[in-house]
C-alpha cells in the first residue's frame, strides 16, 4: 500500500485502471434458475418413434442384442449426426467436451432449434471449459422452451475468455483441472453415437487447414438405454448447472439466434461442404452397415470430478480391464499416449509373453499437444526393445490418399481416435491412454464383441499403419531411433525425429519438468 501511495500520479492511475479492467474480466454473478430433474425417454415410448421403429425392425432380424457401425470418415460422421437431429421425434441428448464455432456447429445449432420447434426436447451438456466465450449464445439457445443447456463443472467468473477462465481457476486448480471429456449423442433413446468427436469443424473434415482423424460407434440395441442412463446421471448431477445461471438473455433470444444462423447458412449454402452434405440420404437411418454383436456401455461416475484422486480400479479403466481377456493381440490407437512407468511395465510384460502389442499415436509433427509427446517419447526405446510396434501419424497426406484414417482436403492432419482392441473385443470412446483420462477427466465408451466389427477395425488399423500415412518407428542395433515412411512412392528412413525446433523444445520442457502425471 505504501508503494502505491509513493508512485507518481499517472502510474497510480494506470495501476488502478488495470485492476479495474481485470476485475471486469473476472466479474461474474449467478442468477436464480429452476433446475429441473429430467430423465430419458422410456424404452416402451422410444419404440413408438421413427428411429425406435427402425432400430426395432433391424434388431428383430438378428439374434445379437446390439448393432454397431464404425464412423471413421469425418463427413459421414457429421451427416449421421445431422440425420439424427432431423429424424428425432421426441428427444435429443448431446454431451460434449468442446463446442467450437464454425460451419458444422452453426448448422447443428440451427437444426436443434428447428427440432425443438417441432416438439423435440433437446438437452445439451457441455463441459464448462468447452463453453468459454460462448455463454451468451448458449443461453440464447436455452431460451427456447424446448431446449435445455447445462455446463459441467462451471465457474461463475472469468467466463468470457480462456485467459480469464484459466486465471479464475487458480483459486481451485485441483477442481478445475478435472473436466468432463465424454462425447455422446442419443436420439429418442433408440440410436446413440459415442466416440472421440467433439463439436467443431476439425472433427468432421470441414477445416481447410487442419483436421482430425477420428472414430465413433453408431449403435442400436440394449446398449443404448445404458448410454441414456449415463447421460441422465451426468445431466442431473450437481456439477451440471443451467447456462442461464451465469448468462442472462432476453426470453426470446433464441429467435434472434435463429435468424442469425439462418442468414449465415443462406450466405454459405453453396459451400462445397454443404453441397456434399445435401447429397447424403435424409430418409434412411444413420448407418449403412451394422455389425452385430454384444456391447457394454462404460463410463466414469460423474462425481469423479469432485472427489479425491481415484484408485484406477474405480475408474473406467478398471471396468475395462475387468471386462476383457487378452492372449493374442492388443491394439492401442490414442491421440495422446502417455504410458507412464506403470503402463510401460504392463505393456512390455504383455509383449514378453507373446502378445502382439501395436500402438498408433501422433508424431511430434502432427500432435496438437507437444507437451504430451514429451511424456511419451522417452518410453519409445524401452517399448521397442521388448517388441512393441510403434506407428506415429504423419501430418501431411500423400497425393491420392483417400482412406478412412486419412484426412482429405486439409493441409495438415492429426490423430484424435481413442480405440483399443483386445483379441476379439473393441473399445471405442473418449478415453485416451494417459493419466488425464484415468485420474482427472470423466470418460465414456462402449466395449463390443463382434467378429465382423473386429475385421472392419483391423482393416482400419492396417490403413493407419501404412507408410504413406504413418511413420514406423524402430530401434537400430545401436539403440538409435529411426522413422520409416513412404514419400512419392519411395521408402525413406529418417535418423532424426521430424518436427520443428519449437515443438521439440516444448516436448523437452514437458519431460524435464515432469508433467507426465498431469497430462
Amino acid at each position: 500500500m505504501t508503494t502505491i501511495m509513493m508512485m507518481p500520479s499517472p502510474y497510480r492511475w494506470l495501476l488502478w485502471l488495470g485492476l479495474l479492467v481485470l476485475s471486469g474480466l473476472l466479474a461474474g454473478c449467478t442468477h436464480a434458475v429452476v433446475r429441473e430433474h429430467h430423465t430419458a425417454l422410456a424404452p416402451s415410448d422410444a419404440r413408438n418413434t421413427w428411429l425406435g421403429g427402425q432400430a426395432h425392425q433391424a434388431l428383430a432380424e438378428q439374434s445379437a442384442p446390439d448393432g454397431f457401425a464404425l464412423l471413421a470418415d469425418g463427413k459421414e460422421a457429421f451427416a449421421a449426426r445431422v440425420r439424427l437431429i432431423r429424424q428425432a421425434q421426441r428427444e435429443l441428448d448431446i454431451q460434449t467436451y468442446l463446442l467450437g464455432d464454425g460451419q458444422t456447429t452453426r448448422l447443428i445449432l440451427a437444426q436443434l432449434i428447428k427440432a425443438a420447434e417441432e416438439g423435440v426436447r433437446v438437452r445439451l451438456l457441455v463441459d464448462d471449459i468447452g463453453a468459454v466465450g460462448q455463454g451468451d449464445r448458449l443461453a440464447a439457445l436455452a431460451s427456447h422452451p424446448g431446449i435445455y443447456v447445462r455446463v459441467y463443472n462451471p465457474l461463475p467468473v472469468g467466463r468470457g475468455h480462456m485467459f480469464t477462465r484459466v486465471l479464475a481457476s487458480v483459486v481451485n486448480p485441483a477442481q478445475q483441472h478435472r473436466r468432463m471429456h465424454n462425447k455422446l449423442w442419443v436420439a429418442d433413446s433408440s440410436v446413440a453415437i459415442v466416440g472421440g468427436r467433439n463439436l467443431g469443424d476439425e472433427y468432421f473434415d470441414a477445416n481447410d487447414s487442419r483436421n482430425f482423424a477420428d472414430l465413433d460407434f453408431a449403435t442400436i440395441g440394449d446398449v443404448v438405454p445404458e448410454l441414456s442412463r449415463s447421460f441422465d446421471m451426468y445431466w442431473n448431477h450437481g456439477l451440471a448447472q443451467p447456462i442461464e445461471r451465469y448468462h442472462r438473455v432476453a426470453d426470446n433470444a433464441w429467435l434472434t439466434l435463429k435468424t442469425e444462423l439462418e442468414e449465415w447458412l443462406d450466405d454459405n449454402a453453396d459451400s462445397q461442404y454443404f453441397t456434399e452434405l445435401r447429397r447424403q440420404p435424409r430418409d434412411s437411418p444413420p448407418w449403412e452397415t451394422l455389425h452385430w454383436g454384444e456391447g457394454r456401455a462404460m463410463w466414469d461416475i460423474p462425481g469423479k470430478l469432485s472427489s479425491a484422486t481415484p484408485e484406477w480400479r474405480e475408474t473406467l479403466l478398471g471396468d475395462l480391464t475387468e471386462g476383457i481377456e487378452l492372449n493374442e493381440r492388443l491394439v492401442i490407437i490414442s491421440a495422446y499416449f502417455v504410458p507412464t512407468e506403470w503402463g510401460v511395465k504392463n505393456l512390455t510384460e504383455l509383449a514378453d509373453r507373446g502378445v502382439a502389442v501395436e500402438i498408433i499415436t501422433n508424431s511430434l509433427e502432427s500432435t496438437d499437444a507437444a507437451v504430451v509427446h514429451g511424456a511419451y517419447a522417452p518410453w519409445r526405446e524401452t517399448l521397442l526393445a521388448h517388441g512393441v510396434t510403434l506407428f506415429e501419424l504423419r501430418p501431411e497426406q500423400e497425393a491420392g490418399t483417400d482412406e478412412d484414417m486419412a484426412v482429405p482436403g486439409a493441409s495438415a492432419s492429426a490423430l484424435h481416435i481413442k480405440a483399443l482392441s483386445f483379441d476379439d473385443q473393441l473399445f471405442v470412446g473418449s478415453f485416451n491412454a494417459d493419466p488425464r483420462s484415468i485420474y482427472w477427466n470423466t470418460e465414456i465408451g462402449v466395449l463390443a464383441r463382434s467378429e465382423s466389427l473386429m475385421q472392419a477395425f483391423n482393416d482400419l488399423v492396417a490403413i493407419g499403419q501404412e507408410p504413406s500415412l504413418s511413420y514406423r518407428v524402430d530401434l537400430t542395433p545401436e539403440r538409435e531411433l529411426n522413422w520409416h515412411l513412404e514419400r512419392d512412392g519411395e521408402m525413406e528412413v529418417l535418423t532424426a525425429e521430424p518436427g520443428s525446433f519449437w515443438r521439440d523444445f516444448n516436448a523437452w520442457l514437458s519431460h524435464t519438468l515432469k508433467f507426465e502425471r498431469w497430462l
